[in-house]
Formats: C-alpha cells, sequence, structure tokens
C-alpha cells in the first residue's frame, strides 16, 4: 500500500506552472493505471487504483501548496497509511530543470509546502521525490517564477522528466525508496 501525495496549486491559473510539476506527475501515473481523480473530503482530490497488487491512493491536496500538511494527514488516517508508505512529489528550485531525486526524509529545504507536511505530521520521516525547476530569477522574483510556466525549451525537459520521475515512482511502489534512489538519483 502506499499513498503519493503530488504538491501543487489548484486553479487552470497554475496548471503548467513550475510550482505545479507534483500535481503533473500523479497526473500522469494516473492516466498510466486508467485512473481518473475525483473530490474528497473538500482538502483533495484522490484517485485510487492497483500497482502490481499493491493498493494505492494519489492525492493531489486543493488547499493550495503552502497548506499541503492536513490534506496529507487526513489522507493518511482517512485510508489507513502509515508515514513510511507516503511518498510526496514536488518542485524544487535547488536541482536543475530536469533533475528527480528521491530521499527518505529530512528538512523542508524552504519549500514551504514541505514544511506544512511536516509541521501536521510532526515527523520529517516520509518519503520524498524532488523534481528541478531550477532557480533562474532575480532576488525577491522566486514567488513569480515557481507560479510561472515554463519556457519552450525547459517544457520538453520537464515533460520527459516527468517520465523519468514516474518511473521512480514505479520503482518506489515495487521495490521501496533505497532501490528507488539507487536507481534514479
Amino acid at each position: 500500500m502506499a499513498l503519493i501525495a503530488g504538491l501543487g496549486n489548484p486553479g487552470t491559473e497554475y496548471e503548467k506552472t513550475r510550482h505545479n510539476v507534483g500535481f503533473e506527475l500523479v497526473d500522469l501515473i494516473a492516466a498510466s493505471l486508467s485512473l481518473s481523480f475525483e473530490s474528497d473530503s473538500g482538502l483533495y482530490q484522490k484517485c485510487e487504483g492497483r500497482f502490481k497488487g499493491r493498493q494505492i491512493t494519489l492525492i493531489k491536496p486543493t488547499t493550495f501548496m503552502n497548506r499541503s500538511g492536513k490534506a496529507v494527514q487526513r489522507a493518511l488516517n482517512r485510508y489507513g497509511y502509515n508515514t513510511d508508505q507516503l511518498l510526496v512529489c514536488y518542485d524544487d528550485i535547488h536541482l536543475d530543470v530536469g533533475t528527480v531525486r528521491l530521499r527518505p526524509g529530512g528538512s523542508a529545504g524552504g519549500h514551504n509546502g514541505i514544511s506544512d507536511i511536516i509541521s501536521e505530521l510532526q515527523t520529517r520521516d516520509f518519503a520524498r521525490l524532488r523534481i528541478g525547476i531550477g532557480s533562474d530569477f532575480g532576488r525577491g522574483q522566486q514567488a513569480r517564477y515557481v507560479l510561472s510556466p515554463f519556457d519552450q525549451d525547459d517544457r520538453i525537459t520537464i515533460d520527459q522528466t516527468l517520465e523519468r520521475a514516474s518511473e521512480a515512482v514505479f520503482t518506489f511502489l515495487r521495490a521501496g525508496i533505497d532501490i528507488a534512489m539507487n536507481e534514479f538519483n
């Protein structure tokens, strides 16, 4: 069993922005498993299915990026998952565009969505998949940067990266975080 949470912001104005690569990743995974998202609990959209005989739940918090913790906590409780069955997928400005990194836990690294999840769960011990979006912005321009779409070249790179990231998620589901890290980091 696993809960895969893709982080992002709800609404069409945020689609295809750098901050929403977590949403894009879980959308890609859902499509590859022929699953469709539906509203649930008012805090997230979800879909459930099976992969290699294992139950999985995919969620997209609708609480906006910086308040993702309550949605993740509610989904863990509602579906009976433990934090060691959780994988959170999100953007990271500290990684070059197109980089994928898995970690078994750690700090928020300045990411407000992860900080909120750590605060709600009261633990840093949950797996993460970070997708690099680069940091090509000037001083004080971080919010504008993460909420803007990729340029054409970076969009091509991100589309390829999301395919690779989905393979990393499937490896996590099949073999666990350590093997996924060895293969994809």
